[in-house]
């Protein structure tokens, strides 16, 4: 599904170049569940926004779905983005202008998707998340929990191939946070969605299938779990 290749990114500043990570190889397979961990500053995020194409690397080569994607155009990486990828992120980044009802039903605008179909596919989600009663407010009216379990479904309305998560339990309470967890876990093994995460929870990483531990913008280890 993924594969990296000598993937770098640094920057220059006068004759030298500062690496946040370092000739990156990396292999995911389609429906697996990989929880990236790593010190503050090794490069995780880097990495996750890298294989997002929300960044670009300095060097390397970098494939998704067959796709070259470092030879793509930024129309093309646009539109692989919009119809593959889901993106879960710490901060939930909603649109405080916008209702619940319609955060969740964004991506599905981007993807040009009918009106009829976009009502009945965020009516499902809204449903499955039990979050039908939340559905006219605001996100400045949600608690942090409701505001990522939005952030979720907005990430899987377009049915999405791969699911990119950010620290996404980080602002949330334990309680709050294992539901999110056990949300991916299920996503994971029942919908085969292959999963992303990077995070700094021991607890959260063995959710996944493997482990990669980033230490100074490098692979330092990669187990099964």
């Amino acid at each position: 599904m993924l594969s990296l290749k000598q993937i770098s990114k640094y920057y220059q500043a006068g004759g030298s170049k500062t690496y946040v990570l370092n000739r990156i190889d990396l292999d995911v397979d389609k429906g697996e569940f990989i929880s990236i961990m790593g010190p503050s500053g090794s490069g995780k995020s880097t990495l996750l926004n890298i294989i997002g194409m929300l960044d670009e690397p300095s060097e390397g080569y970098h494939y998704l779905l067959g796709e070259a994607v470092h030879q793509l155009k930024e129309k093309q990486r646009s539109a692989l983005y919009k119809q593959n990828i889901g993106f879960v992120f710490q901060a939930y980044h909603l649109i405080d202008e916008l209702t619940v009802y319609e955060n969740i039903e964004t991506p599905l605008i981007y993807q040009n998707v009918k009106s009829s179909e976009r009502k009945a596919l965020v009516a499902d989600i809204l449903d499955r998340f039990n979050i039908v009663g939340k559905k006219d407010l605001f996100p400045s009216q949600l608690s942090g929990g409701q505001q990522q379990l939005v952030g979720v479904a907005r990430a899987l309305i377009g049915k999405p191939k791969l699911l990119l998560a950010d620290e996404p339990t980080g602002n949330l309470n334990s309680k709050q946070g294992e539901e999110i967890m056990e949300l991916f876990s299920k996503l994971n093994k029942e919908d085969g969605v292959t999963i992303i995460q990077v995070t700094h929870s021991e607890k959260n990483a063995q959710y996944g299938s493997r482990i990669i531990e980033l230490l100074d913008g490098k692979i330092a280890s990669s187990t099964l779990i």
